[in-house]
């Protein structure tokens, strides 16, 4: 039983020989932990140092966004206002815009019923889809169709030709003087102009030996031209005219000048009455002047002929032909003027 004592002996030893290596890894376990644990601590340090950077760069970053974002605000608030304001000053410019083309139209409607022609309501229709299209803006669409009706409507209205008539009656006017009377001396009928003779001096050379024959033929011709202009000269000498009624025949030759001018006096009125378009009083003249002529004057002499078709043509031309107007643009404007 000696070796007992070895064998004690020995595993005391292997027991110290674990122990020992136990110990020394012990060691260096601790002294692993403990460097990792300094270098945790120090990337803790670290990172909690780049937290505190990134904290503060996140407040940095807070307030800037609110400086950002104040400002945008601010610049939505002045991008609205300048919004708002381009939109007054849009909607400012278009309602006068609408407004001087309302005034402009309802001027030339005063001056075509002054003048009874439709010219200046065309030109400011015109003028005022000119100033539409340049403008550019679409709330004025509808008025500038409108126009564009109330244009083709008008030019395509037919109406009395005022300048055209007045001619007339000025024309009429200055012939008055030339108008024969009833009373006064009749009309002389010119006589048949006699077929020129030939002169002696244009006939040929071989005629002249025969002029002497030819002497009775021309004797003759000239003496029965003589005798009919005497003949119709005695006639005029006394003349029989039955004239109706019998006061044109009583009234004395100083009162023809009146006659005269009472006629130019209705043509006068007459040409008032068409300037101020009251074409019922230019015919109630025109018609008063008819009776005149035919009461007084004679009206079966060869001047009076064209003056009684012109009293004729008159009396047809003198009508009533409504002024059109620009409804459907006045409506327009006043639907623009109103923000509809």
């Amino acid at each position: 039983m000696r070796w007992l004592p070895w064998l004690a002996l020995g595993v005391a030893v292997g027991a110290l020989a674990v122990t020992v290596a136990l110990w020394q890894r012990l060691g260096r376990t601790q002294e692993e932990l403990a460097r990792r644990t300094l270098q945790l601590q120090t990337e803790l340090a670290a990172v909690r140092a780049q937290a505190e950077l990134a904290q503060a760069q996140s407040g940095e970053l807070q307030a800037k966004l609110g400086v950002l974002e104040l400002r945008v605000a601010e610049v939505s608030l002045q991008r609205s206002q300048l919004e708002e304001l381009m939109l007054a000053v849009s909607r400012s410019r278009d309602d006068a815009l609408v407004q001087d083309l309302e005034a402009a139209l309802r001027l030339a409607i005063q001056q075509s019923e002054l003048t009874g022609s439709a010219q200046p309501m065309v030109s400011a229709l015109q003028g005022a889809q000119q100033r539409i299209e340049r403008a550019a803006q679409p709330r004025l669409n509808p008025v500038q169709r409108a126009l564009a009706r109330d244009l083709e409507r008008i030019r395509a209205a037919t109406l009395v030709d005022v300048p055209a008539l007045v001619a007339r009656l000025d024309e009429l006017a200055r012939t008055v003087d030339e108008w024969p009377l009833r009373s006064g001396p009749p009309t002389p009928v010119p006589p048949p102009k006699p077929a020129p003779a030939p002169s002696p001096s244009s006939a040929p050379p071989q005629a002249a030996a025969w002029s002497w024959r030819q002497l009775p033929a021309w004797l003759g011709e000239h003496t029965g031209a003589a005798l009919q202009r005497l003949q119709q000269a005695m006639r005029d000498l006394v003349r029989l005219r039955r004239i109706e009624p019998a006061e044109a025949v009583l009234l004395a030759p100083e009162q023809a000048y009146f006659l005269r001018e009472n006629a130019r006096l209705l043509l006068l009125n007459a040409r008032l009455a068409v300037l101020a378009r009251q074409f019922d009083a230019a015919r109630a003249d025109v018609r008063a002047l008819q009776r005149h002529l035919q009461r007084y004057f004679d009206t079966e002499a060869a001047v009076l002929h064209p003056v009684a078709r012109t009293l004729e043509e008159l009396l047809r031309d003198l009508r009533h032909d409504r002024l059109p107007r620009p409804e459907e643009t006045l409506a327009a404007l006043a639907a623009a003027a109103g923000g509809r």
